[in-house]
């Protein structure tokens, strides 16, 4: 079976590789392989670091901020209604949306070939 190298959407939807397009990219559901196990390109090479989840905690904050108010305001529900409801919504999109980003910073790391920064002596 041939791969390609999907565009960086794709890769981030699909969990794929950024060289082949394997849906090798994850083996949990955040963590990245060590690599891709069909074209071997090195995942450890890249370092995504905390960038997506400090974004992840101000947009999903703000998202489940706001639904939760405008859900009392409009039906004043139980407390623990609002706990059945967005608890496990922040944590669907937390963990959703953190690998959707994770893999985009990783395929545009791979297709803009981004590296460590060097200083120049």
């Amino acid at each position: 079976m041939t791969h390609q190298a999907p565009d960086a959407a794709r890769a981030a939807l699909g969990g794929l590789c950024p060289r082949c397009g394997a849906k090798t990219l994850f083996s949990g559901w955040v963590k990245f392989a060590p690599a891709c196990r069909t074209c071997g390109l090195d995942l450890a090479q890249f370092n995504v670091g905390d960038g997506p989840a400090a974004f992840l905690i101000m947009i999903v904050g703000a998202i489940v901020t706001i639904g939760a108010v405008a859900l009392q305001l409009s039906v004043e529900p139980p407390f623990w209604l609002h706990i059945l409801i967005w608890v496990p919504l922040t944590l669907a999109l937390v963990i959703g949306l953190l690998r959707i980003a994770k893999g985009a910073l990783v395929s545009l790391e791979y297709r803009n070939r981004a590296r460590e920064g060097r200083l120049v002596e």
